[in-house]
């Protein structure tokens, strides 16, 4: 496998979402522990994940410690995985997702976060999503301290417009590395933030690449020439998706959810996949 960077750290080309191993509908223990594992073996150094991907009450951090738990337990060196999780989130245990942007919350999230993987840094923390609420500021400046009291290495933020990518520049400076937007065939109203996102060295984590949980399967039988594409290459609709998504730049990491050891070893494998000209195009084709 290839690899592209994050801030001044090299990872694989092709990350792990860990997210479908924690929310509803997830497998058990063993086969989420399997598919980490398998991630592992197929080269891929970059697990993201986020403190509120749970299912029941009082889970907060279950994805966290599914990690921490399948690192330790796979075997190898794990000194270049670089897991990247979030904070601002929050999930009672009902099914909603809620929002806490405030410093205060941020810097207790980031503290059971640091418990939860079992480290003495988080490689890369990055703010879940703006919350109204909460001024976009404050919840910046709080990420800067963190970096500052030596809590994170590195800082992004996920679901962000230009102009909050700007602001993020100036508020938290050289420790910013990263911009994690939704970025698919189903959903491509991010192309502007990726472009700036090259022009400024920040690395660009496009979630649900394949299009969600719920669309990642058929993703062949809702964008034709994705599956037609595939078939001229004996691969797989979703590792063609994730080969084009490649192609977008050198600073695209995406980052397919999955929860079964056959579906991340598929995706591990798009940078073997060389595109021509001409099907970019078709696929670029709105």
């Amino acid at each position: 496998m290839q690899t592209r960077t994050i801030g001044a750290q090299t990872v694989s080309e092709i990350g792990l979402g860990a997210m479908p191993m924690s929310i509803e509908g997830r497998p058990d223990e063993a086969r989420s522990v399997a598919t980490i594992h398998a991630a592992l073996d197929a080269g891929i150094t970059l697990i993201d994940t986020a403190d509120s991907y749970l299912l029941e009450p009082g889970e907060t951090g279950h994805n966290e410690r599914l990690i921490a738990k399948a690192l330790s337990s796979c075997g190898g060196d794990t000194s270049t995985v670089l897991v990247a999780t979030k904070g601002g989130h929050v999930r009672p245990g009902d099914g909603s997702w809620q929002l806490d942007g405030s410093p205060s919350h941020l810097r207790e999230a980031c503290e059971a976060s640091l418990q939860a993987l079992g480290v003495e840094a988080i490689g890369l923390y990055q703010l879940h999503r703006p919350d109204p609420e909460v001024d976009y500021a404050d919840s910046l400046g709080e990420l800067r301290s963190l970096y500052d009291d030596g809590k994170v290495r590195m800082v992004g933020i996920s679901n962000a417009t230009l102009a909050q990518i700007r602001q993020a520049q100036q508020i938290i400076g050289d420790p910013l590395v990263s911009v994690q937007n939704q970025f698919s065939p189903a959903f491509r109203s991010s192309e502007a933030e990726l472009r700036f996102c090259a022009d400024q060295g920040l690395a660009f984590i496009p979630w649900s690449p394949l299009g969600g949980i719920s669309d990642a399967a058929d993703l062949g039988s809702s964008f034709a020439p994705f599956a037609e594409i595939a078939a001229v290459h004996g691969a797989s609709p979703q590792r063609v998706c994730l080969a084009w998504l490649l192609a977008k730049g050198s600073h695209v990491v995406p980052i397919p959810g999955a929860s079964r050891p056959e579906t991340i070893t598929d995706s591990a494998r798009a940078g073997e996949l060389e595109l021509t000209a001409e099907e970019l195009s078709r696929l670029s084709a709105p």
